[in-house]
């Protein structure tokens, strides 16, 4: 029987393969970008994003924005799902719950996920991050970097959490690469998706204790293991299986990162697909957005890939989103702005979006119909739009 599973997912992987290199091949090439800038209006609250009952009460620091594509068991379609990564007690790598925020500012816990209930390995339990994508048939997926008492020193690998659309955990992506998994996109192919996965504890703690360094007071030193995660899996129709990984390439690699008793850790973060396969990924530590090319179909590790725009606006960029002219967006963390960069790099807009300052900004999503950008504001809990 196990000889027939591995026949079945290695056939599984070759034809999803086919469809992904396929799919590279017709899509469009990377267009000029449009001379105005697709931000720029202003901001305005849609909800809290603290939820009010359940055992998670309490929760806050949102991270992870992802804007539901279509209705099916809790998630409704236009909602937007968000990640929590403190709990009551404000203690980073300790949030678990998802919240649900309609665009008219109706918030629900969409799940609370209960280390002690999960059906598979998650070294170090849940601490949700900004790690945060839907999946073709209503699969949510979530990173948890966990800690103790949002002790730096006491981060753990952690895994990727996958929900489906009632809000349970139904499975856990461990090991293979992943260690502090903490942003991700996604491409869907129908039957396959591709996730996209920033790593950011590949040598942070150790360097930090060697160092002699207390994590909780000083930032630990920059080392240059941050990696980028491609993570082939499959998305059959609920009730007919549940998502299974695949197979891992590491696209990325050689990204500054490091311990701090601010932020928990910073390295590489955001991620975003452009049209032409290529891969943006924010280096928070280098305050430069990098791009890696042939992103879905690569074989290997392009390294930190190439510079796309680095300083400028830019103040130590975190959360990423495409936006619909094909420019990329980036939440910095030095401060309340949204900066709008073209794929040759020139920056068009810089918008501040909240008066909350240096650590406010995080996750981000571009909503529906390109109308606008869904935002997390982590100095006051909220999920926030601005056209």
């Amino acid at each position: 029987m196990r000889v027939k599973k591995r026949v079945t997912l290695v056939t599984a992987a070759s034809v999803a393969v086919g469809a992904i290199v396929a799919a590279a091949m017709v899509t469009s090439p990377l267009a000029e970008a449009q001379p105005a800038a697709f931000v720029g209006g202003t901001p305005t609250v849609v909800a809290s994003t603290v939820p009010v009952s359940g055992p998670g009460t309490g929760d806050e620091n949102p991270y992870g924005v992802a804007v539901v594509g279509s209705s099916q068991g809790k998630l409704v379609k236009g909602n937007v799902l968000v990640s929590n990564f403190n709990n009551a007690a404000n203690q980073q790598g300790t949030g678990t719950t998802i919240m649900s925020v309609s665009p008219s500012g109706h918030a629900s816990v969409f799940a609370q996920i209960n280390a002690a209930t999960l059906p598979g390995k998650c070294p170090g339990g849940v601490g949700l991050t900004t790690a945060l994508s839907i999946l073709d048939g209503g699969w949510v997926v979530v990173g948890s970097l966990p800690t103790t008492g949002g002790d730096p020193a006491t981060s753990k690998a952690g895994c990727l959490l996958v929900l489906n659309s009632k809000g349970k955990v139904v499975e856990t992506f461990s090991g293979n690469g992943i260690n502090g998994p903490w942003d991700m996109t996604a491409v869907n192919f129908g039957r396959f998706s591709e996730l996209f996965v920033t790593n950011v504890l590949n040598g942070t703690v150790a360097a930090a204790l060697k160092a002699g360094v207390v994590p909780s007071v000083t930032p630990g030193p920059t080392v240059h293991g941050g990696t980028v995660l491609r993570l082939l899996v499959t998305t059959p129709a609920q009730g007919y299986g549940v998502p299974r990984l695949l197979n891992t390439t590491e696209v990325g690699s050689g990204f500054g990162e490091r311990t701090d008793p601010a932020a928990l850790v910073i390295g590489p973060t955001g991620v975003g697909v452009g049209r032409n396969g290529t891969l943006y990924v924010a280096d928070t530590i280098g305050n430069r957005i990098t791009a890696i090319p042939n992103a879905l179909c690569r074989h290997g590790s392009d390294g930190t890939g190439y510079t796309v725009s680095a300083n400028g606006f830019l103040s130590g960029p975190l959360g990423v989103a495409i936006a619909p002219n094909g420019d990329i967006l980036a939440a910095n963390s030095g401060n309340g702005d949204l900066v709008e960069v073209t794929p040759r790099g020139v920056q068009v807009a810089d918008p501040m979006v909240t008066q909350g300052g240096a650590g406010a900004l995080f996750g981000l999503a571009v909503a529906p119909h390109g109308s606008g950008v869904y935002f997390v504001d982590d100095s006051v809990n909220t999920l926030d739009f601005v056209r």
